[in-house]
């Protein structure tokens, strides 16, 4: 047998094995997914050294691949890291278990009584890259809503995504929830990707997460159905109402607290009238920052803006910035070169606001907040498994709701129809 054909058959012994915990999870009570979630809170607490060891040794494998301090970021795993990552388990337990809820219910004159209710999706497949963190968000949020889970981390975070896999099994052991709930792809080969990406008769949907290749690969090969965003390509639009403190503080937070995450500003738009004043306090305090400002004409950057700047995700110390005659403005250049991620206004004219938000589409619209808060946890979920910027199902930051569907329960006395 070949490698590609033992890789074959390893992914379908995984997805035989995952239809079938689903069965199971589909009805499990909301006390026994409580129990597991916060067991493997604390054995993902109590394992935090060994974590951190298999993070050491993606770290290595991350900088002889020549990552970028910004990628290297996101895969660094330490105490603090994680542990946040223990307090998006405990979150995510806490939250009512969306399985079973009453969407709607209503009666109909043939003495029909009928419900939609919340069921899970089955077996959802996440395929990530250098992130070791979505193991336990994605993991925890499918077990949530009842799904079992397929997790194919990248090949950056293979040891840290195997150790934070380890405290999650040892939740579904001491909740009696079947093991195979949650799975993680044991080996680097891309192959795995391919067979995930076909295997319409065990996955029900995927979730990649990463940067545009892997996201434009999924979408372009999938067979399954997708939840995706392409890339965060995120505007922050200042109008000539701005306030200048709120601007400044919003504007470095949203650019420099984390670079390399998809709600980082990646496009900073400059009203007309405002260019040569707050505008110029803008760009000098990125650059002051030791941000990269890719300058449109009429400002004074690092460098020069080029045609590729526009619609680009940099995930780095990079900002493009460009000056716009007004909201209109600003609304035409993030509708040829947004990627219906996130975008924000800084503004205090509520009119300005008001046709910002009414006339773009993006999955997330902000007013004088940091684009850095585009975020499940911070949107209360506890978590997300990403941000789905399509309008089928599911958008914005897909948590544990935005993972079931619905089915209708129809009761009556007998009811016949004529």
């Amino acid at each position: 047998m070949t490698e590609i054909e033992n890789i074959a058959e390893l992914m379908k012994d995984i997805g035989v094995r995952a239809r079938a915990a689903s069965a199971e999870l589909a009805y499990a009570s909301a006390e026994r997914k409580h129990a597991a979630l916060v067991a493997a809170a604390d054995a993902v607490w109590n394992s935090r050294a060994a974590i951190i060891e298999a993070n050491g040794q993606d770290m290595e494998f991350g900088r002889n691949k020549g990552l970028t301090a910004a990628m290297m970021d996101r895969l660094k795993l330490d105490e603090g890291r994680i542990q946040g990552i223990v307090d998006g388990l405990r979150a995510i337990a806490e939250q009512a278990d969306p399985v079973g809820a009453v969407l709607a219910e209503w009666d109909r004159p043939t003495g029909l009584h009928i419900q939609r209710v919340r069921t899970p999706l089955g077996v959802i497949g996440v395929i990530y890259e250098s992130r070791p963190n979505v193991t336990a968000d994605a993991g925890a949020l499918c077990l949530k809503a009842g799904n079992a889970v397929i997790l194919r981390g990248g090949s950056e975070s293979f040891h840290s995504s195997k150790a934070i896999h380890a405290a999650l099994v040892e939740g579904l052991k001491a909740a009696n929830l079947p093991e195979d709930a949650i799975q993680l792809v044991p080996t680097r080969d891309r192959a795995a990707v391919s067979e995930m990406l076909t295997a319409t008769d065990y996955i029900d949907v995927i979730v990649p997460r990463g940067g545009k290749g892997l996201v434009g690969l999924v979408q372009r090969e999938a067979r399954v159905p997708v939840f995706a965003h392409l890339e965060g390509i995120v505007h922050v639009y200042i109008d000539e109402s701005a306030d200048r403190e709120k601007a400044l503080a919003v504007v470095k937070n949203a650019k420099t607290r984390r670079t390399g995450i998809c709600g980082s500003v990646e496009c900073l738009l400059i009203h007309r009238d405002v260019a040569d004043s707050l505008g110029v306090e803008l760009v000098d305090m990125l650059m002051e920052a030791g941000v990269t400002v890719h300058a449109g004409e009429g400002i004074n950057g690092t460098v020069a803006a080029t045609s590729d700047d526009w619609g680009r995700e940099y995930l780095d110390m990079d900002i493009a910035a460009k000056i716009v005659d007004d909201v209109d403005g600003a609304i035409a250049h993030i509708r040829k070169f947004g990627s219906n991620h996130t975008d924000c206004v800084i503004a205090e004219d509520a009119d300005v606001v008001a046709r910002f938000f009414q006339r773009l589409d993006s999955a997330i619209l902000m007013h004088n907040t940091s684009t850095q808060f585009a975020d499940g946890g911070e949107f209360g979920m506890g978590a997300e498994i990403g941000i789905a910027t399509g309008k089928m199902h599911a958008r914005g930051p897909v948590g544990a709701e935005q993972l079931t569907s619905f089915k209708y329960l129809v009761t009556s006395n007998g009811s016949l129809r004529a």
